[in-house]
């Protein structure tokens, strides 16, 4: 465990009430829509107490609605967006209500109706913006260095603590999650809206089975790294998050 960066636990009110469950996760304390978080109980690695955020709001009417083109691929204009608007910050507050309002974004009940999905229900879906709002904090260096790390890096785990998820469910929900619908319109808009969150969705593991997790990542980042760093955690971080399990 490495916990270098100085950051005093911090609370944040978001629009709705999550789920009582998540005070199971170390560090994590759940009080209708107050969330209460303690870096030094709830990161397994904190080394970085900045993070880089576009403002969600300038991130909806100029960037959703943008269409790429031939010559610019829409990758290219979250990029470029990234560049010009982004700030660094150190209010972890900020980063959650930021995260909220991307996954309350692409994890929208309006798709339920046209997905093709009849297992999906929205109960499903609030469990993805709450857990996904969680992953924001993790973060990795543009050298691909994983410099925070967090229960939620670990998605079907944290959910199976949190949500009582039993393992087909869990994968289920986390293929959704890597997926965010499976298909290119709905990539598109993840890659779109993750610009709030300073880089695109990463994943280090190609299914379900491999539990590897992931973290928005900003652009440029060495992926080689990144792939290294994941395999030498994995094992004794995401044992720590199943034995959560017996909390309660």
């Amino acid at each position: 465990m490495t916990l270098s960066a100085q950051l005093d636990a911090f609370a944040v009110e978001l629009p709705v009430v999550f789920d009582p469950r998540w005070n199971r996760i170390p560090g994590i304390t759940v009080d209708g829509a107050t969330i209460t978080v303690d870096p030094e109980k709830y990161f397994f690695r904190f080394e970085n107490s900045t993070w880089l955020l576009c403002d969600w709001n300038l991130v909806a009417s100029q960037l959703l609605g943008t269409e790429e083109s031939a010559e610019t691929a829409v990758e290219q204009l979250a990029l470029e967006f990234v560049q010009e608007q982004g700030f660094s910050t150190s209010d972890a507050g900020r980063v959650l209500a930021t995260a909220w309002e991307v996954y309350s974004y692409l994890f929208r009940e309006e798709h339920l109706p046209t997905l093709g999905l009849p297992q999906i229900t929205a109960d499903h879906l609030r469990m993805l913006r709450e857990a996904a709002t969680f992953m924001a904090l993790n973060k990795v260096e543009l050298d691909g260095h994983i410099s925070n790390v967090g229960p939620c890096w670990f998605f079907p785990a944290a959910t199976s603590v949190v949500y009582e998820l039993d393992e087909e469910e869990g994968g289920m929900l986390d293929e959704v999650y890597h997926g965010t619908w499976f298909n290119e319109y709905r990539r598109i808009e993840s890659i779109k809206a993750h610009a709030a969150l300073g880089g695109r969705l990463v994943h280090g593991c190609q299914s379900v089975p491999n539990q590897s997790g992931g973290a928005c990542v900003p652009y440029g980042a060495s992926m080689q790294t990144f792939r290294t760093e994941l395999t030498s955690f994995r094992e004794e971080w995401l044992a720590k998050v199943y034995a959560c399990r017996t909390a309660s």
